[in-house]
């Protein structure tokens, strides 16, 4: 790890079992066929928000975490969004250990001890989360653009102020 790069936790997390929902752990098998920055650790999270709730306690720098993004636009958009204290203050701080809501792990933080590192999610807008394992054609296509996105992030380590 180069002295002073900052810790980068590019996470992972939705569904598989739920179609477009493994989105992010989708993103991140593809990440795990290419070399990352020593300081950039990637990791699927599934749908285990406990885990990543205390992964977060070790004092990551920023925090990429990538999943299904509910929107309007067309299924397979990639959006990058930066996170906020404010965004997640109004989050319940309670932790389901059966499931995952990216929000309410992020606000669990400071219950926990920690502190929200500077934030953004890679999400991608999904065509389907009925029940079903695979992406549909439109968000498979969107892994691509999502890993680069992702690494023109961790290129810098530099969180957008949002786009």
């Amino acid at each position: 790890m180069s002295p002073g790069a900052p810790r980068v936790l590019v996470a992972g997390v939705g569904n598989l079992f739920l179609g477009d929902d493994g989105f992010g752990p989708a993103v991140i098998a593809r990440l795990g066929e290419e070399r990352l920055p020593p300081a950039v650790t990637a990791v699927d999270y599934g749908i285990r928000g406990v885990h990543l709730s205390y992964d977060l306690l070790d004092g990551w720098d920023e925090l990429i975490l990538v999943d299904a993004l509910p929107g309007d636009g067309p299924p397979g958009e990639v959006h990058v969004l930066a996170v906020s204290e404010d965004d997640v203050a109004a989050a319940p701080a309670a932790v389901d250990a059966h499931g995952l809501s990216p929000v309410a792990v992020l606000g669990s933080l400071r219950a926990l001890g920690g502190r929200l590192p500077r934030t953004v999610v890679v999400g991608c807008i999904p065509g389907t989360v009925a029940e079903g394992i695979g992406l549909s054609p439109a968000v498979a296509a969107a892994v691509g653009p999502a890993v680069r996105r992702i690494r023109a992030l961790v290129s810098g380590a530099a969180v957008p102020a949002g786009s």
